[in-house]
């Protein structure tokens, strides 16, 4: 129930910050288009009524320009036969302010502010202009222009009003029809962004399932990828993890039950000869022979937990090595000489072709002499009576490459790639706990080779291990300090 309010939680989130952002975004885009229209509008209105007033101007001036009584007359005159009365008012006012006359026919206000009237007299421009509403509530545009004789002095001046009402009904259906255009795009992306989410939420909630049924052990479950996205990339790469997972828990319970087959094996025969030597019904040679038996299964006892000491170190990145300077040849020699013994009594020929000398090695000397036995006793085990081991050894480009080859039953191609995976055994009749290559392969990186197996079923195997030199080493670290030391 807490990820299905999570869920919604963050649907909301996603629409109430997109469609609040875009809410913002749409009333500062309407405000900002009804203060431009309005702006457009009403310099439209007032360019036109200065035209007009620079145009009475010119007509008044071929009327008297000696007196008042002059121009209050030809002005009259002009008030009378008005064009556009329908569209606008035009007064006539005189020299001490009073309207003399009005297109409109009705007795002028007299108490009417005229802002303009005043500004037209301090402004150089002998013009005001002034936007306002009218003592009946109207709202209006006013322009007066200020009429002088020919030396300069006033003799009145006429005033242009045009009623606003109409422009801002305009005004007002554009602000409308903004809002309307804004409230459509806010409608369209929240329902767009609706899907969007549940798109995006519905798969979500799958893999959330899905990733809940892997966490409790049931690695079979897999998602269904519906879309080539980055949704449909995480489901691939969860399925994969579930594939990963179920290899390793199978491995592991593989491993398990293979250890516990290897040590019960040791302990039993302990167990088995300790009850009989315990009786004293034996005589010395079948005293010495369990004592034997004894000690070389303790040993064999002993590996198995060496060995899982070490899994466990490598797998904490505990391991540590000891390095340093060492004659690899001989420890070649030393694994080889161990392994003699037992190949001749499994009735297999283990072949050695070791060159008379090999260049030094920087490595742990006990790491390396368990990766030579781990892979030779990987070579014996698979390898049937009357086979054949060979090994080999050569230096080359700054390499030493060490060859273990066998003509037993190989690895099927299916397997090859899982060989150095930990808990991975590729037949599970052979007995070993399955973590040996895995540990070889981890020393070998540690000592900065490798290890590479190739074997083809039927035919045989095939290990390489590569280690560089000690000189190889040391001319990388040498070039690396020049590099370094250069750059600073």
């Amino acid at each position: 129930m807490a990820k299905k309010r999570k869920s919604k939680s963050i649907a909301r989130r996603w629409i109430f910050n997109s469609v609040g952002s875009l809410l913002i975004i749409v009333a500062a885009l309407v405000a900002t288009l009804s203060f431009s229209v309005q702006g457009y509008v009403y310099n439209g209105i007032q360019s036109a009524l200065n035209g007009r007033s620079d145009e009475l101007t010119n007509v008044f001036s071929s009327y008297g320009r000696k007196s008042e009584e002059d121009f209050l007359a030809a002005a009259r005159g002009y008030v009378e036969n008005f064009p556009n009365k329908e569209s606008m008012e035009l007064m006539v006012i005189d020299q001490k302010g009073r309207i003399v006359t009005t297109s409109t026919g009705f007795a002028p206000d007299q108490k009417q502010e005229m802002p303009d009237y005043k500004t037209a007299f301090a402004n150089s421009g002998d013009y005001g202009t002034w936007t306002g509403k009218l003592s009946s509530g109207e709202r209006v545009m006013a322009v007066t222009r200020v009429i002088r004789n020919d030396i300069g002095s006033p003799v009145g001046s006429v005033r242009y009003v045009v009623s606003l009402e109409e422009a801002d009904r305009q005004i007002f259906t554009i602000i409308i029809a903004l809002v309307l255009a804004g409230t459509v795009v806010i409608l369209f992306v929240s329902i767009s962004s609706h899907y969007f989410i549940r798109s995006i939420l519905t798969p979500i909630k799958q893999i959330g399932a899905t990733a809940k049924m892997i966490a409790q052990g049931d690695f079979k479950a897999r998602i269904q990828k519906t879309n080539d996205d980055e949704i449909g990339e995480l489901c691939d790469t969860i399925n994969d993890m579930a594939d990963e997972l179920g290899q390793s828990e199978k491995m592991k319970n593989d491993f398990i039950s293979s250890v516990s087959h290897e040590l019960r094996t040791p302990l039993t025969a302990i167990k088995g000869w300790a009850e009989t030597l315990q009786s004293g019904e034996t005589d010395k040679k079948t005293f010495n022979r369990g004592m034997k038996i004894i000690v070389s299964e303790t040993e064999r006892l002993a590996g198995i937990v060496e060995e899982l000491l070490d899994f466990s170190r490598m797998q904490s990145g505990r391991m540590t090595l000891t390095m340093d300077k060492i004659d690899i040849l001989a420890e070649l020699d030393a694994a080889v000489c161990m392994f003699s013994e037992r190949a001749r009594q499994e009735n297999k020929f283990l072949i050695y072709d070791g060159p008379q000398m090999l260049s030094p090695v920087l490595g742990d000397i006990n790491r390396l002499r368990q990766v030579f036995v781990n892979v030779l006793d990987n070579a014996l085990k698979y390898t049937k009576s009357g086979g054949t081991i060979n090994v080999s050894a050569e230096e080359e480009g700054g390499f030493i490459r060490v060859v273990i080859a066998d003509d037993g039953c190989g690895i099927p191609a299916e397997h090859l790639p899982n060989v150095k995976k930990k808990f991975y055994k590729a037949n599970q009749t052979v007995r070993g706990s399955g973590i040996g290559l895995a540990l070889a392969d981890e020393i070998m990186a540690l000592h900065s080779g490798n290890l590479e197996i190739d074997s083809h079923e039927n035919v045989g195997t095939v290990v390489t291990i590569s280690i560089p030199t000690f000189k190889k080493l040391e001319n990388k670290t040498l070039e690396a300090g020049k590099k370094g030391g250069g750059t600073k």
